[in-house]
């Protein structure tokens, strides 16, 4: 069975989800394309809702009825992108009164 079971500090026994991560990796406009390495799966849909929705199809093939212990979690790369003034390393408060 795909669920953990632990003690927790009073004795009792815990039933944990597992967790299958799928990494984006295309975030182009009208397609997105990710993949879980561990489970060796990847899908592609055109929109994020659609995305979570084959991820659970993917399980669902993979894992056959034990998939509904495993939570899906779609991870896209955090995009680092700064302009105007806070790129130079302005502040808010600098910005808004123009000193930059």
């Amino acid at each position: 069975m795909a669920m953990e079971t632990a003690q927790n500090q009073s004795g009792a026994k815990e039933i944990r989800m597992r967790e299958v991560v799928f990494e984006v990796l295309s975030d182009e406009a009208g397609r997105l394309e990710a993949a879980a390495d561990q489970q060796q799966l990847r899908i592609r849909a055109s929109n994020l809702e659609e995305l979570q929705h084959e991820a659970r199809e993917a399980l669902m093939a993979h894992f056959g009825p034990s998939h509904v212990a495993y939570r899906i979690r779609l991870r896209r790369p955090v995009r680092h992108q700064m302009s105007g003034s806070f790129a130079r390393g302005c502040t808010a408060a600098a910005s808004a009164v123009q000193q930059c």
